[in-house]
């Protein structure tokens, strides 16, 4: 699942190719994306036919991310929210067929021909159409209204802070985590405290902050919370600099790979020479997350 750096370029993408673009079309394949959260949803014709009828006709008026969130803002106030999940994929194309841009997921049916048979949204716009393609279906794209249905389900409530947010502070680190008694590692993944952060993030982060995941959110020291609070900032901005992590299946808007995976210190590098002290870095698991650290240079 593509984590905050590589969602957020997807937004800059998308809001280069669609904004301000009327939506004249709108077909559902698999009324499933538009009828719930869940993995396992009961698809509902209505909740497709409001999702047809409510949209067409409207504008692509921004692009806006919460978390791993994409929130498309459109004319009139309403609002679609869409998560990609583990296998979901936005592809634009121009009405000339000039090359695709592609973003989430790739899949390789999609680079050859558009639309295909993981395609199941179709929004045809003024310049090109949007395509959403999922090859397993666990993404979704809801609609609502306006911005009070939206608010009214709270989706966010349970979410913590933005890591680039403005109060997103070491003194409100050190007070997130001093009752916290899980392992470091997945108290920075379980999104309640700090948006965003998965395997990949959490590990470099606790990698460049010298702490092992393992350990007890509650034991980091004043200092050791300060520096984690530091990585984390550094790390976020640099991938989303560089477009994210291009690993397993994620790719960004143009199809390029992002470059932060070639910066990449420890994850997916179980059994190599840790590049600060040369000890082998070894791997474990985390709430069932392969793990990798430096077990002589994290304390």
């Amino acid at each position: 699942m593509p984590e905050l750096p590589e969602v957020e370029n997807l937004r800059r993408g998308l809001t280069r190719v669609i904004l301000r673009q009327k939506i004249l079309r709108v077909e559902v394949k698999k009324p499933k994306l538009v009828s719930g959260k869940g993995n396992i949803r009961r698809p509902s014709r209505r909740k497709k036919e409001e999702f047809v009828k409510c949209i067409r006709g409207e504008h692509f008026i921004a692009v806006e991310r919460r978390a791993k969130n994409l929130i498309f803002r459109l004319s009139h106030g309403k609002i679609i929210l869409a998560h990609l999940k583990m296998s979901g994929q936005f592809a634009y194309q121009t009405f000339d067929h000039k090359p695709s841009v592609i973003g989430g997921h790739p899949i390789e049916l999609s680079e050859r021909k558009l639309p295909n048979k993981h395609t199941h949204i179709i929004f045809e716009l003024e310049r090109g159409i949007l395509y959403y393609n999922d090859t397993r279906m666990f993404g979704y794209l809801l609609y609502y209204p306006n911005i009070k249905t939206f608010e009214a389900e709270n989706h966010f409530g349970l979410y913590g802070l933005e890591p680039l947010g403005r109060g997103f502070t070491a003194k409100y680190l050190c007070g997130a985590l001093k009752n916290k008694k899980g392992k470091i590692k997945a108290v920075l993944m379980d999104q309640k405290i700090v948006t965003g952060l998965g395997n990949i993030y959490a590990d470099e982060s606790l990698f460049e902050a010298k702490i092992r995941p393992a350990r007890s959110a509650n034991s980091l020291t004043l200092r050791e919370t300060k520096a984690l609070h530091k990585a984390i900032i550094r790390i976020m901005k640099r991938a989303i600099k560089v477009g994210g992590s291009s690993v397993a299946t994620y790719r960004l808007l143009d199809d390029t790979r992002g470059n932060y995976a070639r910066e990449h210190k420890v994850y997916g590098k179980g059994g190599k020479k840790c590049v600060r002290c040369g000890s082998p870095l070894e791997k474990t698991a985390i709430q069932t997350r392969t793990t990798i650290f430096c077990p002589k240079c994290q304390k």
